[in-house]
């Protein structure tokens, strides 16, 4: 295997080298699959699909690079469309109500973080429970309703287009990417990152402040997963609580997609955006080629798992 790995680097081969050639492949195989998928309004339009998960792979990444992860992201932002949505029915300026929504979503993964950190749990474990503490919790507030009556400029977040075809919300999600790629690329906290990730306790004789750094990523993953929340509400305009069910499984193929390791660190921003993007042109690519829902399930389960194995490939030739 690492004679294998050894080929690969003389020839200059990367994981983001080697998701490219599969998004290329990807692409040619779906515009085989339809004629509809390789048309500049359907590229376009798939992704408005992939802001919300992207968002949240985004703070996913920095997650698992720590060797953590969050199962509870698709109840969170459930709870943040409710909160939004409920508390605009309740009288509050919608925009307080989404000030509201983002505070919400900041304190459950603020929430997770005080479990994870200072009763040292595991955050499988933590997260879990919060994923159905928070489900429960937007259910239990709801009652099975949902708001719908939003004023005309909420469209914005999610409906809008700019110069007539560019999704608005690509935008606020581009702007995301270069924030947390600048985070974990260019400043200490990113190393602080890479090294709890590396080996927690050598991080903690070096003087990182590990409770913090954690603190910051899972509460920072709230914001973005509120962020997602507002996208998402605004698009379907309609704010209910069982919206965001099996999403956690998407950001997380995402971002193991994208090259992190399960293990915790290593991982790129780079690498998460293809893996989004390669699981959005999967999805929209079946979907056009008229696939069923549970076989597109299946082959995104089988994808997860040559991706691990790949990683592992990669994990072990570097060492």
């Amino acid at each position: 295997m690492s004679s294998a790995v050894e080929v690969m680097r003389r020839l200059r081969f990367s994981r983001e080298l080697v998701l490219l050639g599969v998004l290329i492949a990807l692409v040619i195989v779906m515009s085989l699959l339809s004629p509809l998928f390789f048309t500049l309004g359907n590229l376009l339009n798939t992704s408005r699909y992939f802001v919300e998960v992207g968002l949240m792979a985004l703070g996913m990444t920095l997650i698992i690079i720590t060797g953590g992860i969050d199962l509870s992201v698709g109840s969170n932002l459930a709870l943040v469309s409710v909160a939004v949505g409920f508390t605009f029915a309740a009288g509050l300026p919608l925009p307080v109500a989404i000030l509201f929504g983002l505070m919400v979503g900041m304190a459950a993964g603020f929430f997770n973080s005080i479990f994870i950190t200072f009763l040292e749990l595991h955050p499988l474990v933590v997260t879990l429970g919060t994923f159905a503490l928070f489900q429960g919790l937007a259910y239990g507030l709801t009652g099975a309703r949902a708001i719908s009556d939003f004023p005309d400029w909420f469209a914005y977040f999610g409906q809008a287009y700019l110069l007539g075809a560019v999704p608005g919300q690509l935008i606020i999600f581009l702007v995301a990417v270069v924030i947390v790629w600048l985070i974990l690329s260019r400043t200490s906290f990113g190393r602080y990152v890479y090294a709890i990730g590396n080996n927690e306790e050598a991080a903690r004789f070096s003087g990182v402040p590990i409770r913090r750094v954690k603190v910051a990523i899972y509460t920072g993953t709230g914001l973005l997963v509120a962020i997602a929340s507002v996208i998402y509400t605004s698009r379907v305009y309609t704010a209910r609580g069982d919206v965001g069910l099996g999403l956690e499984l998407d950001v997380i193929s995402a971002v193991v997609l994208g090259g992190a390791s399960i293990y915790g660190g290593s991982g790129t921003i780079g690498g998460t955006v293809l893996g989004i993007v390669i699981i959005a042109i999967l999805r929209n690519g079946l979907l056009l080629a008229g696939v069923p829902s549970t076989w597109q399930l299946f082959i995104l389960g089988v994808l997860l798992l040559v991706a691990v194995f790949l990683n592992e490939f990669f994990r072990k030739g570097e060492e």
